[in-house]
């Protein structure tokens, strides 16, 4: 098994991309998530008009739940919130092509701390 003969573009991309890792002071929107297993996810949304200005987060997970990060803020950043709401752990899964079948829980995770972000941005 060879880790990066194993993984597609896409995951290994979304896997290794740190450089929208950080915690904003003040956000639009904050969601967090942590699992039994310790894993936590944090995003900070920054909107405008119902649009998604801006996506940060803040991981203290694996390599996994990092690319699942990247993934929503590749798919949702510069979107409308209502068209964010439409992504799912599934199309997370499907984007990255190679993310193993017993870390899908990843994937949910991510996607409950970014909807949390949404419906706080909502709340305000």
């Amino acid at each position: 098994m060879n880790f990066w003969q194993d993984h597609s573009l896409e995951y290994l991309e979304m896997a290794f991309s740190y450089d929208r890792m950080e915690r904003i002071e003040n956000p639009d929107g904050y969601g967090i998530k942590t699992r039994e297993c310790g894993d936590t996810i944090e995003f900070f949304i920054m909107e405008k008009d119902g649009v998604i200005d801006s996506i940060s987060y803040y991981i203290s997970g694996c390599k996994h739940t990092n690319a699942c990060a990247n993934t929503v803020i590749k798919m949702a950043e510069k979107n409308k919130i209502e068209e964010a709401l439409k992504i799912t752990p599934e199309s997370i899964v499907e984007y990255l092509k190679t993310l193993p079948q017993n870390e899908i829980h990843c994937s949910e995770l991510t996607i409950d701390a970014f909807y949390s972000a949404l419906q706080n941005i909502k709340k305000k």
